[in-house]
């Protein structure tokens, strides 16, 4: 006889022998009443980050590149990945920018590329089938959330205010981005926002000179998002392809070592904080 438990039984079960058996009549009877409240979930384990997020956190760059011309974009998607970035972003109205998107995923399998300002999941789809590793934008798109938390692919929302960074975090969102950060008072907006939320990763996003990489970075911002910075209005109009290598590799340099830096930060406070005036002067 098996005898199934009821929903306050974690296990509850019954063996019984024929008395006629030579053995004689057992039983097992295991029962462990447990209050409805305690029976632990069943969910599975949360799905690993997907690999944009790593390269992103690890990088520091998102490079993103708007251009009225399609090959446009693509030489110089070329050559900010030669320069030495890893997560270039192709924003949604490029001329053809899903064929943009597939030839650089091809050539360079091992770079993060995505695909920005995509406001609708219809368009998220199209990008994630061409091979977009990720979609960013300026808004949150919850149709866009929804639809791609069970991919591979990152979605970064865009927010602005304390409660929009929440509810897109408590939707899905693994990291959002700050937009429009440089009007909204620039890394002290970034300071800001991570005080009540040290938990939420956060791209700082518009506006972003070279020389503020850093800034954002020791503020809390994960990542930033550079535009203008690296492809150089008069060097676009120009097809210098060299100048914007150039500013990628710089660009790649000041956010590994703002990286690093950060990471620094809290052993030079305690070294600071358990030394003499004299053992720093003299080291």
């Amino acid at each position: 006889m098996l005898r199934i438990p009821n929903k306050n039984h974690a296990l509850c079960l019954s063996i019984s022998f024929s008395p006629a058996s030579p053995m004689a009549a057992t039983m097992l009877s295991l029962s462990s009443p447990l209050p409805p409240s305690s029976h632990p979930p069943c969910s599975s384990p949360p799905p690993p980050p997907p690999r944009a997020l790593l390269e992103i956190q690890r990088s520091r760059i998102i490079a993103c590149l708007r251009t009225s011309e399609g090959q446009l974009a693509l030489e110089a998607s070329r050559a900010a990945l030669r320069g030495g970035v890893s997560v270039v972003e192709i924003v949604m109205s490029t001329p053809g920018v899903l064929e943009v998107i597939k030839e650089l995923v091809d050539e360079h399998p091992s770079s993060v590329i995505g695909v920005g300002t995509v406001l609708d999941a219809a368009d998220a789809r199209k990008a994630i089938n061409v091979g977009a590793k990720f979609l960013m934008n300026p808004c949150t798109v919850m149709d866009i959330l929804f639809d791609v938390q069970d991919d591979e692919v990152l979605y970064i929302p865009g927010v602005m205010t304390p409660t929009e960074v929440l509810s897109a975090y408590k939707s899905g969102a693994r990291i959002v981005k700050v937009y429009p950060v440089s009007i909204l008072g620039g890394h002290k907006y970034i300071s800001a926002l991570k005080k009540p939320f040290p938990h939420i990763p956060m791209v700082a996003s518009q506006g972003i000179a070279m020389d503020s990489i850093g800034r954002y970075i020791q503020e809390g911002a994960s990542a930033v998002v550079l535009s203008d910075a690296i492809f150089e209005k008069e060097a676009m109009r120009q097809r210098n392809f060299d100048e914007i290598q150039r500013l990628a590799r710089l660009a790649s340099f000041q956010g590994l070592g703002a990286g690093k830096h950060q990471g620094q930060d809290l052993k030079l406070k305690k070294e600071f904080e358990h030394s003499s005036w004299r053992e720093l002067l003299q080291s």
